[in-house]
């Protein structure tokens, strides 16, 4: 019930619902590449630079592949990705963030040193180091894993912020004073307090991620036969779509990335403000 309560809100604001459609859309086009009829490694299986049609829709590129069918698989590695980046960022934020929070002392500055520590590195510059360093092993999951060490760090603070909030609250007090073991009061008091942060947190990861990787992949440091929108994309301008005007190679990967982007920035903006306490509070008329 509280489940469907809280999509019902969630679908009285137009920028999820909007969000909603467009995600269900790029998730529709990922699905669609395990039915396409091509080898997204091969070249010129086509006929290069066709015009779009009813057998190409989008037309080929200047490597004989039908862009479409590229877009597809294209959009669902970038999705992987920024889904592994995500997920595995969002534990150790988590962890982190638990453990700073509510053990406190000693435990929490030295979580709080690493964590301040990733915060102030030139991250790009590690990044792109890093991806130097693996670039023959830079495939979809090392990929998002690379990331994810790297996308922790300011979401442990938020969360951890909300632990030490909650640590000052009477229901900790009273589960202390009556012996509630650690963990049961962890998972059981915290994670509902938890969980909605991480999850609107994970959708701001996701979108970095992907930033991150179309960057990585225009400066040419990510395996390059994988399609993603970032690969796509730096094919599209090493064989100058731009200057021959070939507009529906080129904005294909754009228009993809666009949308991706506003969708996951609204679903997380309006995510974020159903969570706010003072939103809430006007919900129920409260002000």
């Amino acid at each position: 019930m509280a489940f469907g309560s809280t999509l019902r809100d969630l679908f009285r604001d137009y920028r999820f619902v909007v969000a909603f459609i467009v995600l269900l859309f790029l998730v529709t086009l990922a699905v669609m590449s395990f039915f396409s009829p091509y080898d997204p490694t091969l070249w010129y299986y086509a006929p290069r630079d066709l015009r779009p049609s009813n057998e190409h829709i989008l037309g080929t590129d200047s490597r004989g592949q039908d862009i479409f069918w590229q877009a597809t698989f294209a959009i669902r590695n970038s999705l992987i990705i920024s889904l592994v980046a995500g997920v595995i960022s969002r534990i150790i934020a988590v962890v982190v963030g638990l453990v700073a929070g509510y053990q406190g002392g000693r435990t929490d500055r030295v979580l709080m040193f690493i964590s301040d520590g990733f915060l102030v590195i030139p991250l790009f510059l590690i990044l792109v180091m890093l991806a130097m360093l693996i670039r023959d092993k830079m495939n979809i999951v090392n990929t998002g894993l690379l990331l994810a060490v790297f996308g922790w760090a300011w979401d442990a603070r938020v969360l951890r912020a909300q632990v030490l909030s909650l640590r000052e609250r009477e229901f900790t007090k009273t589960a202390v004073l009556s012996g509630t073991p650690t963990l049961q009061l962890v998972f059981k008091e915290y994670m509902p307090y938890i969980t909605p942060l991480a999850f609107s947190t994970l959708i701001n990861n996701m979108s970095w991620a992907i930033g991150m990787e179309m960057t990585l992949s225009i400066i040419g440091l990510t395996n390059m036969d994988i399609p993603t929108l970032g690969t796509n994309l730096k094919w599209a301008l090493n064989y100058q779509a731009i200057l021959m005007r070939r507009w529906y190679w080129i904005l294909t990967p754009v228009t993809l990335s666009v949308l991706l982007f506003i969708a996951l920035y609204w679903m997380s903006v309006s995510i974020s403000e159903y969570l706010d306490p003072r939103t809430r509070v006007q919900r129920v008329g409260g002000e």
